[in-house]
């Protein structure tokens, strides 16, 4: 399925606050409703996000008056600030984001008319690198898998998340591709439920034999020895190898540390931010309070109570057997084995 795909001179996107109930598109053509799309969680996934900013820019200064380079670079650098306060943990949002920048700051003195052709040709070009990417993250990651694993996975990184196969669910994708029988559980991801409306519906689409569970019965199953090894996705990981994702991937992984199973994090370059020294300096997205309260639109809690709703936690680096990137499988220390990364 195509996730988010430039068409007819307009963003198309997969609506993914509608799914699994309906397979709706949405057709984006100016700047604000690019920034309302990644706000409001209708594109998600670091790598779409990375993928849906790029083109953001491109709707952002496709109808530019500007008559200088200079003038169209400060009318950029307006777009691109905008676009940044639309998220601030997904680091893949920023990459893209610099990246434009950095293709008309190096050919500063082109005409307006051809800044504009370079900046979408930069951001299909970051489309397409995503899709490479997501293969060979996936072929570096199935070799970690064996014939009958059960692999639980949380939130969602697959192909809604990414242009192609995914991160965590891409070597799910290529295991099974090689011929390997394996069984997946999927946590329902409170409290916006990414597992249960997006990752089981992507996962049957497939034919993946896959199971949900509720995110507290995790343990339960780790203690029961039904669960293999641990694969999932990350949003934005420092220097040091602390890795931010989805709210309750922490919790998996203390779990998986003590039952002795291996968690995996599977994250393409773009996503690693060598700016930043360890985990706790990762800003985590604070969420509407009613995203608990309710659910689909129901409420379910006392109309005032108060709320704690942070759409990230940061799994500590010790706690992670292995970084699978596009460029191969990482391993402790981290803060040696991804120096090669710079």
């Amino acid at each position: 399925m195509k996730t988010i795909q430039w068409r007819k001179n307009k963003v198309r996107i997969i609506d993914q606050t509608k799914l699994p109930l309906k397979l709706a598109y949405l057709d984006l053509d100016n700047l604000k409703s690019m920034w309302w799309a990644i706000r409001k969680l209708k594109v998600r996934g670091a790598p779409a996000i990375g993928i849906a900013a790029g083109f953001g820019v491109v709707l952002g200064m496709r109808n530019s008056h500007a008559k200088t380079s200079l003038k169209f670079k400060q009318e950029l650098k307006r777009v691109t600030n905008y676009l940044r306060k639309a998220r601030p943990t997904a680091v893949n949002l920023f990459w893209a984001l610099e990246r434009m920048e950095r293709q008309v700051f190096a050919h500063h003195h082109k005409s307006p008319s051809f800044l504009k052709e370079l900046l979408l040709k930069e951001a299909l070009k970051i489309t397409q690198e995503d899709r490479d990417i997501c293969r060979r993250m996936g072929r570096f990651g199935a070799g970690l898998v064996k014939k009958n694993d059960v692999i639980l996975t949380h939130c969602n990184a697959g192909a809604l998340a990414t242009a192609d196969y995914g991160t965590a669910l891409g070597v799910i994708y290529e295991a099974k591709k090689q011929g390997k029988k394996l069984k997946v559980y999927a946590d329902e991801t409170r409290p916006v439920l990414q597992g249960a409306r997006l990752t089981s519906w992507e996962l049957m689409k497939n034919k993946i034999d896959v199971t949900l569970i509720c995110d507290n019965m995790a343990a339960q199953l780790m203690k029961e020895g039904k669960i293999d090894k641990i694969f999932v996705g990350a949003d934005r990981i420092a220097a040091n190898g602390d890795a931010a994702n989805k709210i309750g991937t922490y919790s998996l992984a203390v779990l998986a540390d003590f039952h002795k199973i291996p968690f995996y994090v599977v994250a393409p370059v773009s996503t690693f931010d060598f700016c930043l020294k360890s985990g706790k300096d990762i800003p985590i997205e604070q969420r509407n309070p009613q995203e608990v309260r309710e659910v689909f639109g129901k409420q379910v809690a006392p109309k005032n109570v108060k709320v704690y709703n942070p759409a990230f936690d940061v799994t500590p680096n010790s706690l992670i057997s292995a970084i699978i990137t596009e460029r191969g499988i990482l391993r402790k220390p981290y803060e040696r084995s991804l120096r090669r990364l710079k």
